[in-house]
């Protein structure tokens, strides 16, 4: 009998993740992020194998993946239907997607350099953009920098000089008035003096619009202007337009009222 309990006691030490399900393993692996999955996968095989599952990779991919794809180069998903089985593990689609894609051969993503205006009379940005987001509320922002810029930003070609608050004028007279509408009928609008201290970026809250149809196309035009010509201004920099989840935020934001 004491023997019987000592090879007991034996085979319960003997066991450990390595004798998890895999199942098991992917349980634990769908509760956690991408970077905690890819570090599990390489502690025993149960892991490794459920970190290379498809069902593990999709519950972390966006509602409108299938589309996304359409945009990166090789994407086998590109344009797909969602009852259409892909060639392509969903692992793959996901390192694929996680990385930097540009729009249009990068005619749609942000200046090759800050544009920088040093005097204007007219004043007015516009511009427009298709793309199918998931279901959610989303804002839109302009990214601005009062007074000259003077370091390299994002690797892209800046000016260089000392950033002068006498070159910034203009801005205090009449607010900018930002505007934002959608193909479904959507619109807001705010306008803002910018009068915020110089020499920082800073996100200014054009409008929020809500995404509700599932793979269905949002046309959204965008606009900020100044228009008053009774005077000059300028010592802005326009750097680029952003589309967050409403709520997300990675710097400053203003908001308009």
């Amino acid at each position: 009998m004491g023997a019987g309990a000592s090879d007991l006691a034996v085979e319960e030490a003997s066991s450990g993740l390595g004798d998890m399900p895999e199942l098991c393993a992917a349980e634990v692996l769908l509760r956690l992020g991408a970077p905690d999955i890819c570090r599990l996968a390489g502690l025993n095989h149960a892991f490794r194998s459920a970190g290379a599952a498809d069902f593990v990779w999709e519950a972390k991919l966006p509602e409108n993946y299938r589309y996304l794809m359409g945009f990166v180069d090789g994407g086998e998903e590109k344009g797909g239907d969602p009852g259409q089985k892909s060639a392509v593990g969903k692992k793959e689609v996901y390192a694929r997607l996680a990385k930097a894609v540009r729009f249009d051969d990068g005619k749609r993503v942000r200046f090759h350099s800050v544009e920088y205006l040093q005097q204007i009379w007219w004043f007015e940005v516009v511009g427009e953009i298709d793309f199918r987001f998931p279901a959610g509320t989303y804002s839109l922002y302009f990214r601005l920098r009062l007074g000259k810029p003077v370091s390299k930003h994002s690797g892209r070609r800046v000016s260089s000089g000392a950033d002068k608050k006498g070159s910034i004028h203009g801005w205090d007279r009449k607010p900018v008035r930002f505007q934002l509408s959608t193909s479904d009928g959507q619109n807001a609008v705010s306008q803002r003096y910018l009068d915020d201290e110089p020499g920082s970026w800073a996100l200014y809250h054009a409008g929020d619009f809500v995404a509700s149809e599932h793979g269905r196309p949002v046309r959204l035009k965008f606009s900020m202007a100044q228009i008053d010509c009774t005077h000059t201004k300028g010592g802005l920099c326009v750097d680029s337009v952003l589309v967050y989840p409403k709520g997300f935020r990675t710097e400053k934001v203003v908001v308009g009222v």
